[in-house]
């Protein structure tokens, strides 16, 4: 159903009366203030405070304080040259002559290759010495074509590039940022939109709340600081809808950008990156869009976006602009500079065109000529020279960096670290915003709410599950105690138990769905890694636990198991821990593998190792001592040598009475009469009595038959439970090593 949501905008008016009014305090406004200031302006132009919540200020700390005075932030990026290696394309021609050519020029003359170049390999220059600042309260802009190096310098700035590959120098405010500080301070919206599609815009802000606002802060100012938002992105008549995805509809595609700023400024971030935040969108959602950024501007932050090519009425809302052409910067200044720029240049630019339209083209051109770009970059560099003098430093009233960052959070601004009122430089903003069982409870409360909008993800597992142990329940109805019962039973829980762990591949496109939404938001701190592995495995218990019941229920005495009651209660406590260790081993491969059919895959063939090396097939001690390593490596094994020792534990439990014992051999199919007179030459033989009832192997002759010595049932139940547990740690430490977002 088609709605409106462009009725909480006022996209015609750049510069809101209420804004205009507070540059003449001492400090500009933080979100908190703009936005209550936006409900009193619209409470007095309607007479009526109905249509918009009045937006109160989230005081953390002394209300009858002076407030303090502002102090600017200045982002600056010196030199900045970046550069990668690239296979070249290699063919046997160009080799041959590439020889030809070092063997006609001699050792003396013979050109020599370029430093971090081979044969094989060249290097691209991603970004060369780039240069320029932002400043708090306005727009940078990085245009340029596709592949000029916009998307990279947004990395370069973020700290999203391995230290040692990025030269030159990002300074706020004249100091180096810290990693760790710039994590704190900032927010990286990507330009894919990665969302929940069955949360509501309301519960996504309300999650990110969460997660990035403290626990001292109470709920309702939570709530509050969440409706601000909403009312601030335009999106007060789409917060009760879902995401939606290409199953479910949802939102549209620019409320759906908002969304994802929202979750990243929820805490009022001093500096915001974004990646081609108006990509995808048609030119009314990317005006709103941009006048969200432009609103966040006033509220003191620092706001860096690339964008592809911006229409008229967006270029009226950017304050710098920096064009790049294969990473090299060719003009850097504000919009109302172009004109007079080009138009030194040798290219004025027609009154009745589009500014950046003409200056994109005209790069365009320029790199398609023979000489490329290296007039206007060397045009941009002496234009910098003559018309530009050097930046005045901003008066910082003599505050340090760490200072200046703590009397910003004093003002309202970067509330996750509000509350913490030392000043130190470690401890000065805290790393993350809540402890560790916090992030847990909401990570599994999201996790939750996401499963209960697709209930039927659960049903197909349950319902495979039903299937599965029906159809065995019916295959081995009642097995009896004779030797072919004895065969029947080690074929049932050898299939059950390496069933149990085939089940488990569903587990395996959880993780890989929300990999990059788990990156975007452990990138920069909004939960720690370990509070992600907890509550992932906490929330899996409970399907586990059902699943493992319902399976144990059906079979157990449909097939007519022994042990009774405690005889049940093991075989469930084992089909669980299989469950658990098989969903534990397909959660980490998730983490290791990025593709789902592969990861399908690879989890189908291992399993098909275990099943191999369980000790089903082939009895440990007939292993091959080279593969024996493998048989103790099996998932398999251990629940499956638990399930026999809970069924043949009893010693005194025949199996094999008499002439059964000519069962399954090439004497089976002779008369009883016959068998009768065997057994009597066999008893004359050796000297003992063997007679029909004679028992000649029990439960405890199978178990050395099978090989099953090493360990108990009990001890079979621990390993099982462990190796759940040693995957759960592996997959942290996969997350933790594989996670990292950065470009090398």
């Amino acid at each position: 159903m088609p709605r409106v949501v462009a009725g909480n905008f006022s996209p015609t008016i750049d510069t809101p009366p209420f804004y205009t009014q507070s540059m003449d305090l001492d400090c500009p406004p933080t979100l908190g203030r703009l936005l209550k200031r936006v409900g009193d302006v619209r409470k007095e132009a309607t007479g009526d405070g109905s249509e918009t919540p009045v937006h109160q200020v989230l005081e953390l700390g002394d209300t009858n304080m002076e407030p303090p005075r502002s102090i600017p932030f200045i982002l600056s990026f010196n030199n900045l040259t970046y550069s990668v290696k690239v296979s070249r394309k290699m063919n046997l021609p160009s080799v041959l002559n590439r020889g030809r050519r070092r063997h006609h020029l001699g050792p003396a003359t013979a050109a020599e290759p370029v430093v971090g170049e081979s044969m094989f390999t060249t290097t691209k220059t991603l970004l060369n010495d780039i240069s320029g600042e932002a400043r708090d309260g306005e727009i940078l802009a990085v245009l340029g074509a596709s592949g000029s190096g916009k998307s990279t310098l947004i990395d370069a700035l973020a700290n999203r590039i391995a230290k040692g590959s990025l030269k030159g120098t990002i300074t706020l405010n004249g100091e180096v940022l810290e990693s760790r500080m710039l994590k704190v301070i900032s927010a990286y919206v990507m330009q894919d939109d990665l969302l929940f599609p069955m949360l509501t815009v309301e519960e996504t802000l309300m999650f990110a709340a969460e997660f990035r606002l403290p626990r001292s802060l109470s709920k309702s100012k939570k709530k509050m600081r969440v409706q601000a938002l909403i009312d601030q992105l335009g999106l007060r008549n789409a917060a009760k809808t879902v995401i939606g995805d290409e199953g479910h509809r949802g939102v549209s595609g620019g409320e759906r950008r908002r969304v994802s700023i929202g979750i990243d400024i929820i805490h009022d971030p001093i500096i915001l990156f974004m990646d081609e935040p108006t990509s995808g969108l048609d030119s009314t959602s990317a005006f709103m869009v941009v006048k969200v950024l432009q609103r966040i501007a006033q509220t003191g932050s620092i706001v860096i976006m690339s964008v592809h090519q911006p229409s008229y009425r967006i270029l009226g809302l950017l304050d710098r602009l920096i064009f790049l052409s294969r990473g090299q910067t060719v003009y850097s200044g504000p919009p109302m500079h172009l004109p007079s720029f080009f138009a030194e240049f040798g290219h004025p630019i027609p009154e009745n065109e589009n500014r950046t339209e003409f200056a994109l083209d005209l790069i365009r051109e320029l790199e398609g000529s023979p000489g490329g770009t290296k007039s206007l970059v060397e045009f941009n560099k002496s234009w910098q020279n003559m018309k530009h003098t050097p930046n005045t430093e901003p008066d910082r009233h003599g505050l340090s960096l760490k200072e200046a960052i703590s009397a910003s959070i004093s003002k309202g601004k970067l509330v996750s670290g509000a509350t913490n009122n030392d000043a130190s430089p470690n401890s000065m903003v805290p790393t993350f915003a809540n402890p560790l069982w916090i992030e847990m409870a909401v990570l599994s409360k999201r996790s939750v709410t996401n499963s209960r909008r697709m209930p039927e993800l659960f049903g197909i597992r349950l319902g495979a599950v039903l299937v599965t142990g029906f159809i065995l329940a019916t295959m081995f109805w009642q097995l009896d105690n004779s030797p072919k019962g004895v065969q029947e039973r080690l074929g049932f829980f050898a299939f059950a138990m390496s069933t149990t762990f085939y089940t488990c591949a569903d587990a395996l496109p959880v993780f890989l769905q929300e990999r990059y939404i788990f990156m975007r938001e452990t990138a920069y701190n909004a939960y720690r890694r370990s509070s992600y592995v907890l509550s992932h495995a906490l929330v899996s218990l409970p399907s586990l636990i059902f699943l493992s019941f319902s399976f144990a229920a059906i079979t157990f005495w449909a097939v007519g198991l022994d042990g009774g009651f405690s005889g049940f209660f093991f075989y469930f406590l084992i089909i669980f821990a299989s469950f658990w260790a098989g969903n534990s081993f397909v959660t980490f491969l998730s983490g290791v593998v990025p593709h789902v059919m592969l990861g399908y895959t690879i989890v189908v063939a291992i399993l098909a190792y275990f099943l191999l090396f369980s000790g089903f097939f082939m009895n440990r001690d007939r292993i091959p001592p080279y593969w024996i390593w493998f048989h103790y490596m099996s998932l398999v094994k251990y629940p499956y040598e638990a399930v026999l020792q809970n069924e043949f534990h009893d010693p005194t439990k025949c199996f094999v009475r008499g002439v059964q014992i000519f069962d399954n051999t090439p004497l089976g199919s002779v008369p009883t009469s016959v068998k009768v007179r065997l057994l009597q030459t066999m008893s004359n033989t050796l000297g003992m009595t063997i007679n029909s009832s004679t028992c000649l192997t029990t439960g405890s002759d199978i178990l050395q038959q099978q090989g099953i010595t090493d360990l108990s049932k009990w001890n079979c139940l621990w390993v099982t439970v462990a190796w759940g547990f040693l995957f759960r740690i592996l997959f942290y430490l996969s997350l933790l090593l594989g996670s990292k977002n950065k470009r090398r």
